[in-house]
Formats: C-alpha cells, sequence, structure tokens
C-alpha cells in the first residue's frame, strides 16, 4: 500500500499558517491580520447591492479587462501592463510556477511574508534567504549575488513595517538577471512607491492588493504591473477565469473611488503614530512603521505570554514563534477606539 500520495516535498512542508479568523460577529477586536478598520468604498457596496445575475450566469471576462481599465486609469499605465489575480497571493504562485523549477532559486530577504517560502516548497524550487541587517536595510550584495530566477521584495515589509528606498530597489533591478517582484501590499500607507521601475526595467512586477488600502480583504482581489513581455508567460499559466464577475466589478468601484481610500489610509497614518507613541510610553520599543501596523517588542514582560493574555481578553494580534520575531509582537492599526482597549488592557496585563 502507498504511504503517501503526495510528493515528498509537499510531504516534508508544513504549510502556511493563517493568522487566526473568529467567525464573523465574534466579539472580538482582530487586531492581527493587517485588515483595514473601516469599510469599503460605498460606491463599490453599491455595485454589490445592484448585482445582475446574469453576470452570475455567463464565465467572467478572463482577464478582469474592466478592472485592468480601472487600473490603467488611476495609475496612467496602459491596460496591458496589468494582471489581475484572485489576491496578490495567485500572482505570487503564478510567478513561481512560471519562472522557477528546480533547478532555479526563489531569493528574499527575512524575516518577510512567510507565504513565499511556501509557495516556493509547493512548486519545489530553491529557496534562498538572506537576512536583513539589523536596522532593516536592504542587503543588497548578497540578494544580487544570489542571481535568483525570481527575486521577492516586500516594501513596505510585513511584519517590520519599513518601506525599501527605491534607490536599492533599482541596483538590484539593474543587476538581476531574473525578475524583481517588488510586493507593495501596504503602500497605500506608505510614503512612496517603486512603480516608475516597471517603466524602466522589463524584469520588474510591482504586485499590489486591495485587501489592504481599499478594505476588500474578503473579496480576493490583486493585481500586477509590469512590461507586457513579462506578463506574457504569466497569461499562459493562469487559471483561465481566475477572476469572478462580482470581483471585477466590486473592484472596479473601489479602484475608480480614489478619494475614499485615500481618507480612509489618512486615518489610518494618524492613529498609527498615535498608537506607536501610546506603546513606547508604555515601555515597547517600536519600529517605525510605513505600513498599517507596528512590529513591536516588549521590553519588561514575555511576547508570547502578553499575545496569549491579550487573546484570552478578545483581543488578537500576531505573535510569530520564529527566530528573530519570538520577542515581538506585530500590531494591526484599528480604530481609535479599538487601541485604547488593546493599550488599556496591555497595560493591565505588565503590571500583572
Amino acid at each position: 500500500m502507498t504511504s503517501s500520495y503526495f510528493r515528498p516535498s509537499v510531504d516534508a512542508m508544513t504549510g502556511y499558517t493563517p493568522g487566526e479568523q473568529p467567525k464573523p460577529g465574534t466579539k472580538i477586536i482582530k487586531l492581527n491580520t493587517n485588515e483595514n478598520p473601516y469599510p469599503p468604498s460605498p460606491k463599490a457596496m453599491e455595485v454589490l447591492r445592484t448585482l445582475d445575475g446574469e453576470w452570475l450566469r455567463r464565465y467572467p471576462n478572463p482577464y478582469g479587462d474592466d478592472f485592468r481599465h480601472s487600473v490603467s486609469q488611476v495609475f496612467d499605465i496602459p491596460h496591458d501592463w496589468v494582471i489581475v489575480g484572485n489576491g496578490s497571493d495567485e500572482i505570487l504562485n503564478v510567478i513561481i510556477r512560471a519562472c522557477t523549477d528546480n533547478t532555479s532559486k526563489i531569493v528574499y530577504p527575512t524575516p518577510t511574508y512567510v507565504l513565499y517560502r511556501t509557495l516556493a516548497e509547493i512548486q519545489p524550487t530553491q529557496v534562498v534567504e538572506i537576512s536583513y541587517n539589523d536596522d532593516f536595510s536592504l542587503p543588497i550584495e548578497p540578494l544580487i549575488n544570489a542571481q535568483g530566477a525570481v527575486t521577492f521584495i516586500a516594501s513596505p515589509n510585513s511584519p517590520s513595517g519599513h518601506l525599501v528606498p527605491i534607490n536599492d530597489l533599482r541596483q538590484l533591478a539593474t543587476q538581476l538577471s531574473g525578475v524583481l517582484l517588488i510586493d507593495e501590499a501596504y503602500v497605500d500607507f506608505a510614503q512612496s512607491s517603486a512603480l516608475p521601475l516597471v517603466k524602466e526595467f522589463p524584469n520588474v512586477m510591482i504586485l499590489r492588493t486591495l485587501s489592504k488600502g481599499y478594505s476588500l480583504a474578503g473579496l480576493r482581489l490583486g493585481f500586477g504591473i509590469a512590461n507586457p513581455q513579462l506578463l506574457s508567460g504569466l497569461f499562459k499559466v493562469k487559471d483561465s477565469y481566475n477572476i469572478d464577475a462580482i470581483a471585477c466589478a466590486v473592484g472596479t468601484a473601489a479602484m475608480l473611488d480614489q478619494e475614499y481610500k485615500n481618507e480612509c489610509a489618512r486615518q489610518v497614518k494618524v492613529s498609527r503614530v498615535q498608537l506607536a507613541q501610546n506603546l513606547e510610553e508604555l515601555g515597547f520599543k517600536v519600529w517605525k512603521s510605513q505600513a498599517n501596523f507596528l512590529l513591536v517588542q516588549p521590553q519588561t514582560a514575555d511576547a508570547e505570554a502578553l499575545y496569549l493574555g491579550l487573546k484570552a481578553k478578545g483581543i488578537l494580534v500576531r505573535y510569530f514563534k520564529q527566530p528573530g520575531l519570538a520577542d515581538k509582537l506585530r500590531i494591526t492599526v484599528g480604530k481609535d477606539e479599538q487601541n485604547q482597549i488593546l493599550l488599556t488592557t496591555l497595560a493591565g496585563l505588565m503590571e500583572d
């Protein structure tokens, strides 16, 4: 009898562990998976309320063209420079499948988004992890020397929240022979973007999502921007109808409502500054963040104990039990009233 039905690489991997998702309606303050605390655009919700059943009867446009055109309009880039995915995670998966095999390498600095490793293990392909410098500056030379078929750089990075300077990314793009994918999932909360690099370099892709800045994590819609020459191979690999009609329609309305998205992001950034200051006053070391979360280190308490204590009191934050992060917490920026309850609860736990 066969001992396993799976490839050895699948048997060996542990799989991605998402942040805890309580059931809808659960009374809990959820600050663990970096959702936007504000609701989606009213214009996006109106599309959902007036959904035409005919959209569901028929197959959707295979390329999500309405959404591609909205991205083209907002970012002033031709629509054929855009690929749409069932969340940005799908595009990560597509680019690994299209560009790597068991003789090539995926390279990225760490700590970062742990799904990169999971997707590489599924392929399978070789993984090269290069530690960030202590100040989270980019280890440029080691990344160049590794010469990955794909190099992932999250900017702003998770869980650190730091933004990688565009000139560092430009230096990478200049000297890498493979694809440089710049994952800008949190860019709506940042001061700047690396988007200009896609016009400079045919091997650069910018990856975006509607999960964070647009408050649409439940919709599963993301997109990549790159030279059509790079996208051509990805279109061969993606599923034939990977974007459903509802996601395309709602996402298009949300994308075109930049004024609403920008105002929600502004409120998050104001709250981020205040939360960081308050946590420092409680005795935490707080890393400067360009995202909608903070990486913090308690100076007089155990991080895991605080995570468990908060959870017991109905507040979820993210704890990573791995080297370099086991003494830290990642806290999503919530609404001000949620942040205040978090701070009061933390103060009580630390006194105990």
